[in-house]
């Protein structure tokens, strides 16, 4: 298990990219492993054959862990080879019986299926996940579940927990405990931002942090978090954005963001999202924020009161930007708007200090000489 971070003592091994048997190259993708703080491919550090897998899928193990054996040239007891992957006898564990892999016992423990009653296609003969699935396909679902003995609703499935989803499980809850949140929102006109951006590859998000960091250099309370000792007020700006994957939520972090112009901003968004997704960022670019953004209106969102996203005290969010009818200097008016929301550390900062900072954020995003800060 390698060191994924200063920080970081230990990983779970989320999903083997190379069968028992496969041939890998060096620097190739081999597995997923994930920590408390990301989801990393990690590469094969040689070329060879896959020929042990000592950890298995869903195992969590201290940082220095044996993962894995490779080989670097087919063993002598290969049977034959196909599409250029090694194919080898399954190894059993003591007593026969074959190993299998949390996946499949995890199903098989949903459906009530008895594993020893599956035949295997897999290397070797060990039962896959799909033959668990051909089974309850040809016998029907079972009623019970193996270990716990409860009724199964023929009309639901239920849905295994991933390690990400247990992590962003306990992290909300936690951060429920800890902090006192309280919510306020505000509404925007985003009319000068829209037209701005005609002709510009530039979405609203660049000019939320922009009006966000601004904000923050005339309330810096909100971008700090408590401690025993009293508030740490931080000094920079490091903005975290959430990003949705598909089966979790991800914040990396943009370093000095107080510092970045429009185009800048909107390229490392982009970069992050898309690494965020592949599964490509670095441990440190998940850690180290001092405030967040979390753009829910994707989908048509129009309120939302987010979870901070400990250690800090407050993160914004932002709803869908649509047009709809205003009153402007006692006069109906269409307009770009946009609901604002600010969950913050009852503890830390009250409403009043809340209220004065989101006003600012508004303030900006419908003021700012935006060809200024490009």
């Amino acid at each position: 298990m390698p060191q994924l971070g200063e920080s970081i003592a230990e990983g779970t091994v989320v999903k083997w990219l190379v069968p028992i048997g496969g041939t890998i190259q060096k620097d190739e993708s081999l597995l997923e492993v994930e920590t408390e703080k990301v989801t990393l491919e990690i590469p094969s550090p040689a070329t060879g054959l896959l020929n042990e897998v000592v950890v298995h899928e869903g195992e969590t193990v201290p940082v220095g862990t044996l993962l894995a054996r490779i080989e670097s040239a087919p063993p002598s007891e290969v049977i034959n080879r196909v599409g250029g992957v090694v194919v080898r006898p399954m190894e059993s564990t003591p007593g026969g019986e074959q190993h299998h892999s949390p996946a499949v016992r995890q199903l098989a423990k949903e459906r009530g299926i008895d594993l020893s009653q599956v035949k295997g296609t897999g290397v070797g003969g060990r039962v896959t996940k799909k033959d668990v699935l051909d089974c309850i396909a040809q016998n029907g679902p079972q009623s019970k579940f193996a270990a716990a003995g409860e009724e199964v609703s023929m009309g639901e499935e239920l849905l295994p927990f991933t390690q990400m989803r247990k992590t962003i499980a306990d992290r909300m809850v936690k951060s429920k405990q800890v902090s006192a949140h309280v919510t306020t929102f505000f509404e925007a006109d985003f009319s000068s931002i829209t037209k701005f951006r005609e002709g510009r590859n530039l979405t609203y998000l660049p000019f939320v942090i922009r009006s966000a960091t601004k904000a923050i250099r005339e309330v810096p309370v909100v971008n700090s978090s408590w401690s025993e000792q009293g508030i740490a007020v931080k000094k920079d700006i490091h903005m975290g954005i959430a990003t949705a994957l598909d089966d979790g939520l991800l914040v990396p972090i943009i370093r000095y963001a107080d510092r970045k112009g429009l185009t800048q901003l909107a390229k490392e968004i982009g970069d992050l999202a898309e690494r965020a997704r592949s599964k490509k960022l670095n441990p440190e670019e998940v850690q180290g924020g001092t405030f967040t953004i979390t753009s829910h209106g994707g989908f048509g969102s129009l309120f939302s009161t987010p979870i901070i996203h400990q250690p800090q005290i407050a993160i914004l969010g932002i709803g869908v930007i649509q047009k709809r009818a205003v009153v402007i200097d006692d006069a109906i008016a269409i307009r770009p708007m946009g609901y604002l929301s600010l969950s913050f550390d009852h503890r830390v900062i009250d409403g009043a200090t809340a209220d004065q900072f989101m006003a600012k954020v508004k303030h900006y995003l419908e003021q700012s000489h935006w060809e200024q800060i490009l």
